[in-house]
């Protein structure tokens, strides 16, 4: 399994030149590379033929091109290589219904990063004080440099670093992403699997996570740097576009967007590690985030709370100790009562669930982290007994919220007392 390791990297004043050198000549060769690719007609082969016919083309390049001779050679191979993989990534997205066209040349501010692969670099960890190291590029623009960079948290020692992609920021800050390969730890099998070292998220706005054991974690707070960020933004506004001020007031702004962005990744990284250290399954609901936003309520805190990148960080801390992480259907998960199966709609002011039908009690988000816990399990596979109450049948009449008259009822632990009282209720 691949890992991408992300540290930062303390180039000086003249080696920042050169890398953004670099940066920038790798980008005019894609610009040119896709434009070679679009005059080559599909009957030419498939997409990563027709690539490689181009890639092909960079040694002839070289002798009318000489700045590509300055430049390592597999760093020039990656950035014809990326069309294809922008045009894999553009199908999957069309086939999941978006509505996406087709590649269009970069601009200077666009492509932010180069590829170095298996070869070109070497990274000292002991170069330097305490957690610092070096990293060493060959042939930036004609010789090689020795950058410093912080290693925050220690590489595998078992590992080997394959490649190294050097990335600028909007920041103007530059980091090296190191992509080791480690041997992912084996899940469990569902039959192994206990119940009691499974848990079920509901994921939400005023408590990220209301989860099945009873646990709420709350939303990081980031109304400071919010504010801070609608600041910088009104002292953008008042800049000439172009101008020294202004490109200094967004660097501002990118800063601002960075450090939320960072504060956000974190704690989504602390708790998805959390989950995957302590259970052995972790249930979520499978969101669709894209026609909540688009609807007219509370959009931008559905945006901001970033639903889908925790789930796609769950997944990932997931494989990395071993846990499985399986997404459910979300639908009536709120709705419906973990007790008897009855649907009751709630407005979304409406935080307590009250279920008219048996009359159980409870958070309205700790009832859908339980609906959530059972299909998880029922999804994955993991034998289990459902330990539940005596509860009423078909209701004749609701009395008050404590208690509910009923023409039946069902003994403990029926397997068809979900779906029969559901129906009964319907009728």
């Amino acid at each position: 399994m691949d890992y991408v390791h992300k540290y930062r990297l303390f180039p000086d004043e003249v080696q920042r030149e050169q890398l953004d050198w670099v940066r920038d000549t790798v980008r005019q060769l894609y610009n040119h590379s896709l434009h070679r690719f679009n005059r080559i007609p599909e009957s030419a082969g498939t997409v990563k033929q027709r690539v490689t016919q181009v890639r092909d083309e960079i040694p002839d390049l070289k002798d009318w091109w000489t700045d590509l001779t300055n430049i390592y050679s597999t760093v020039l191979q990656q950035a014809v290589e990326q069309i294809a993989t922008n045009i894999e990534n553009l199908g999957k997205l069309k086939q999941k219904g978006f509505n996406v066209g087709s590649l269009n040349w970069k601009a200077p501010e666009e492509y932010r990063s180069f590829t170095y692969r298996q070869r070109g670099f070497e990274l000292d960890k002991k170069s330097g004080p305490n957690g610092r190291g070096t990293l060493t590029l060959k042939k930036v623009n004609g010789g090689n440099i020795a950058v410093p960079i912080r290693l925050h948290r220690p590489l595998p020692d078992d590992t080997d670093v394959k490649h190294v992609t050097v990335k600028k920021d909007r920041t103007g800050a530059w980091y090296a992403c190191l992509n080791v390969e480690q041997d992912a730890p084996e899940k469990p099998e569902p039959s192994e699997v206990d119940t009691e070292d499974t848990v079920g998220l509901d994921l939400g706005i005023l408590n990220f996570i209301h989860d099945s054991d009873g646990r709420q974690i709350g939303r990081p707070d980031l109304s400071a740097d919010r504010e801070r960020l609608e600041r910088e933004h009104r002292s953008l506004s008042r800049k000439e576009h172009g101008s020294n001020n202004w490109d200094a007031q967004r660097r501002r702004v990118a800063e601002v967007h960075k450090r939320m962005r960072n504060k956000k990744l974190d704690f989504k990284h602390n708790v998805a590690a959390f989950y995957t250290r302590e259970y052995d399954a972790v249930f979520v609901e499978n969101l669709s985030v894209k026609p909540m936003l688009e609807g007219n309520r509370n959009g931008r805190n559905t945006h901001e709370v970033g639903w889908r990148d925790f789930i796609t960080i769950l997944k990932h801390h997931g494989r990395k100790r071993g846990c499985h992480v399986v997404e459910v259907s979300p639908a009536d998960t709120t709705k419906a009562c973990n007790k008897c199966g009855v649907n009751t709609k709630k407005p979304l002011w409406v935080r307590e669930h009250s279920c008219p039908a048996c009359g159980f009690e409870t958070d309205r988000d700790y009832n859908a982290a339980l609906n959530v816990w059972e299909r998880g399990l029922d999804k994955l596979g993991v034998v289990h007994s459902e330990a539940t109450l005596v509860e009423t049948g078909t209701p004749v009449e609701q009395t008050h919220r404590e208690s509910v008259s009923a023409s039946s009822v069902v003994e403990t632990g029926s397997p068809c007392l979900k779906k029969r009282t559901a129906i009964a209720v319907s009728e």
